[in-house]
């Protein structure tokens, strides 16, 4: 059939494709290849069994230990700079543009003492919860 036997005004329409349907995405809330223990471990973990407690606080008294022993080296840091100054009181003299040495180290010494303490404390945290994680998963 020709164009103009057609009949008027069907060439004037533009094409458009067939509607098509969106495709179906596979939704997987489990991996079926994780192991046994992994999945019990987390389990354990969850509804707070005695063996998941047991694994908790572990994991709290690591923390807390590594916390109260960087507590008692900063703070034997920071009692030993007056100690140092009673001790050698030559060193209480120095003038360091025209402030007391005292002074400067009492007034600065601790802001990056406090900086590395605490940034060492997160590495060490850090790295004690990917060890967590770890045994957690193995």
């Amino acid at each position: 059939m020709s164009k103009h036997a057609a009949g008027p005004g069907q060439h004037d329409k533009p094409y458009k494709d067939p509607p098509t349907k969106p495709r179906r995405k596979r939704v997987v809330l489990a991996d079926s290849r994780a192991p046994v223990t992994v999945l019990r471990t987390v389990v354990e973990l969850e509804e707070q069994t005695s063996y998941g407690e047991e694994l908790v606080s572990q994991f709290v008294r690591h923390q807390l230990r590594v916390s109260m022993w960087l507590w008692v080296l900063t703070v034997g840091l920071l009692a030993a700079v007056p100690a140092v100054f009673f001790l050698v009181p030559q060193l209480a003299e120095v003038n360091l543009a025209g402030v007391a040495l005292p002074w400067l180290v009492i007034g600065i010494l601790p802001f990056p003492l406090f900086f590395g303490v605490g940034y060492w404390y997160n590495r060490v945290a850090e790295r004690q919860e990917q060890a967590f994680v770890a045994m957690v998963e193995k």
